[in-house]
C-alpha cells in the first residue's frame, strides 16, 4: 500500500504536527496512528474511558459496547492515536453484515479521542486514517451510529461528509442513536490535501 500524508501523518505511523496552545501539550507533538490487535491494553483503556464517557450521559443500559470475546471482533481494524507516544484516542472498523447492506460497507465503532486532547485535529486525522484503511481493504462505504447527546461528534462526521441516513443493524428502534453514512471513493484522499 501506498503512504498517503493526512496533514503530516502517514499510514506508515510518521507523524501529524500538531499545535496547542496552553499547558497541556508542547507547541509540537507528534501523533502516530497505529493499527492494532483487539487485545492491546492501550485500546482497552481508552475505550473504558469512551464507555465511562458514554455512562456520563446516557443510561448504562443503552450504550452499545464491544463484546471482545466475540469472535467476529476479530475481524475489526483497530487503530490507537499516540501523541508524543501517549495514546489519546482509538476508532475501529468492522465489516457490516446486515441483510439489505449490498455494497462493501464498514462501521465505524469506538470513535474516541481523550477529552484532555480535542481540539487538536486528532479526530479528524484518525477519521482520515480509518476511511483510508477502509479504502485499502476494499471498501466503498463507512457507515456509523452516535448518539443524539453526542454534538461534537456529529459535527465532526458532517463536516467531513457524511449524511444521515436511516438507522441500521441493533439501532433500529433506539431513540438515542443517529446513524449517519459515507460513500468512499478517491475524493476521501483529496481531503487531506
Amino acid at each position: 500500500m501506498k503512504n498517503i500524508d493526512f496533514f503530516g501523518c502517514k499510514k506508515d505511523n510518521t507523524n501529524l504536527d500538531t499545535r496547542k496552545e496552553g499547558n497541556r501539550v508542547s507547541p509540537v507533538t507528534e501523533v502516530n496512528f497505529e493499527v492494532v490487535d483487539p487485545e492491546n491494553a492501550d485500546l482497552r483503556e481508552l475505550i473504558t474511558f469512551l464507555d465511562e464517557e458514554l455512562k456520563m450521559r446516557y443510561p448504562h443500559e443503552t450504550i452499545y459496547v464491544v463484546d471482545f470475546e466475540d469472535p467476529k471482533v476479530k475481524e475489526m481494524t483497530f487503530v490507537v492515536a499516540y501523541l508524543n507516544g501517549k495514546p489519546v484516542g482509538c476508532g475501529g472498523l468492522r465489516p457490516l453484515d446486515y441483510i439489505g447492506i449490498e455494497i462493501a460497507t464498514m462501521e465505524l465503532k469506538r470513535f474516541y479521542v481523550d477529552s484532555s486532547y480535542r481540539k487538536m485535529g486528532i479526530a479528524t486525522n484518525m477519521l482520515l486514517f480509518l476511511e483510508e484503511q477502509a479504502l485499502a481493504a476494499g471498501f466503498k462505504e463507512i457507515r456509523l451510529e452516535t448518539g443524539i447527546k453526542q454534538p461534537e461528534a456529529i459535527a465532526l462526521y458532517v463536516k467531513h461528509g457524511y449524511q444521515p441516513i436511516d438507522l441500521f443493524g441493533p439501532y433500529i428502534g433506539d431513540p438515542d442513536s443517529l446513524c449517519y453514512g459515507k460513500n468512499l471513493d478517491v475524493d476521501v484522499l483529496s481531503e487531506s490535501s
